[in-house]
């Protein structure tokens, strides 16, 4: 025995845990045994991945290579925390923002996804263009700009957006010349968000994409594309001008919505390449009880292309210094003067 497990086994919810798909509502994949060992660890890990993992092809991952490499010296660990960093680092070569393994003393994250972009956006400037009489409807914080423009700032698809919220947000901005919808630094969160919000800006039933499911256990073994549609809400709509405001930290739902809204009708996307992390998240676990997170159901646009990597916006803004200095957020004014030139 490698360790006496002594970490409490538990659920790792995460960004897109809510499934729109009809074939699972939340999924966690069984393993064959393995011994607690730092070999065993290792293999029944690699092994869920091999498995299971959904962009091996797509991102030319070469799995069995990356075993050879990390098997090396893998029967010599001792200790919790060594084994911990080379099965991380063995993950991190996916270069996935929806892959973790979770510890009882620290979670192994991937964030190249954004870590080495711009960030175009600075909080303080959301707070001077919100100032302190702006109003909330569960995560979404809204307000009319002195040029008639409505703001939305929504910083997280997991907080609740409650369609009699959505109500009062719309009918607020019914009379504006155009509403912006600002979900830069958004991580993710849940899908059922995403398309709730998404249905108050299309006009008919619209095709947005396609989500596939792993069918067997090779690389290749899927489903037949599955379509992804967005039906228009019945309660209140908005089919004025909308400017969605996007950065690398859009990520997993965020994605989702922005990909959507590239078919919405009256809807451009200003400011920087979304994160990506397109692919819906499968549960497991590893003898010494640590939970895995990873991919495991592609998602592609409309065109049946692949989003995992972002995408990219209508019109491309970044956030100037020289702006900011003057309490000015360059994308959000680009916002502006696209709707009120509309």
């Amino acid at each position: 025995m490698f360790l006496t497990n002594h970490i409490n086994r538990y659920a790792v919810s995460g960004a897109r845990c809510t499934l729109l798909c009809t074939f699972l509502f939340f999924s966690c994949v069984e393993i064959d045994k393995y011994d607690n060992t730092a070999r065993g660890n290792f293999e029944a890990l690699w092994k869920i991945m091999d498995e299971h993992y959904c962009f091996f092809e797509y991102k030319q991952v070469d799995w069995d290579k990356i075993h050879a490499e990390y098997s090396q010296g893998i029967d010599t660990i001792t200790k919790v925390e060594s084994l911990f960093n080379v099965l991380d680092k063995m993950l991190q070569e996916l270069k996935d923002g929806h892959v973790n393994i979770t510890s009882s003393f620290n979670v192994g994250r991937y964030w190249k996804w954004f870590e080495d972009y711009p960030a175009n956006y600075k909080q303080e400037l959301i707070n001077a263009y919100l100032g302190t009489d702006y109003q909330i409807a569960g995560g979404m914080r809204y307000k009319i700009l002195d040029d008639n423009v409505g703001y939305m700032r929504y910083a997280d698809f997991s907080s609740s957006i409650g369609e009699t919220g959505l109500d009062y947000v719309l009918l607020k901005f019914r009379d504006c010349a155009g509403m912006i919808i600002d979900v830069r630094d958004n991580g993710g969160g849940m899908l059922s968000n995403s398309d709730r919000l998404a249905s108050r800006f299309f006009e008919e039933k619209t095709l947005v994409g396609y989500i596939q499911h792993k069918t067997g256990k090779g690389h290749n073994d899927f489903s037949e594309l599955t379509p992804q549609y967005i039906t228009p809400s019945l309660r209140v709509q908005y089919l004025k001008p909308v400017v969605v405001l996007t950065n690398r930290k859009c990520y997993s739902a965020t994605n989702d919505f922005v990909s959507a809204m590239t078919y919405a009708p009256h809807v451009t996307i200003v400011g920087d390449k979304t994160g990506g992390g397109s692919g819906l998240p499968f549960y497991s676990e590893i003898p010494i009880g640590w939970p895995v997170r990873f991919s495991a159901c592609p998602m592609y646009n409309a065109e049946k292309q692949q989003i995992e990597f972002g995408i990219e916006p209508d019109i491309p803004v970044g956030l100037s210094n020289e702006d900011a200095q003057k309490e000015k957020d360059t994308i959000i004014e680009a916002a502006r003067k696209l709707i009120i030139q509309h």
